[in-house]
């Protein structure tokens, strides 16, 4: 659950303040996978949600937090080259929904961002 403020988050960790409970223990363990998947990102925070930014600027993926679940969210790239793995996820244009009672899948989320990671690095493919 998240808690309700009025002021705008200006670092992760002001982002992550703002939820309780089983919400805010998984957005703590999406961060660390983030952290640890991605160490060279820049972890910042864009369009009010934490992002992981490449250090030639191109933000590689974000996450962000909601009442009943957290999304990730990539490249409409990335999330194709995983479509059938993901057939259990509720999912968007490049976001994969991440229902807090369930628990994170670590390493499918590693392989993701690796994957994310090397698409921009060896192919150039931005952001959305």
């Amino acid at each position: 659950m998240a808690v309700q403020t009025s002021e705008k988050p200006s670092t992760v960790d002001e982002y992550l303040a703002g939820f309780d409970g089983l919400a805010a223990q998984r957005l703590a363990e999406l961060r660390r996978i983030c952290r640890e998947s991605a160490p060279e990102a820049e972890e910042t925070m864009k369009w009010n949600q934490p992002a992981y930014v490449h250090e030639c600027g191109v933000i590689l993926f974000m996450f962000s937090g909601h009442a009943r679940h957290a999304n990730i969210v990539f490249t409409p790239t990335t999330r194709e080259h995983f479509h059938v793995e993901l057939a259990g996820y509720r999912t968007g244009k490049g976001s994969v929904q991440l229902i807090y009672e369930h628990e994170l899948p670590e390493a499918f989320l590693r392989r993701m961002i690796e994957h994310r990671i090397q698409e921009h690095e060896d192919h150039g493919i931005s952001w959305m």
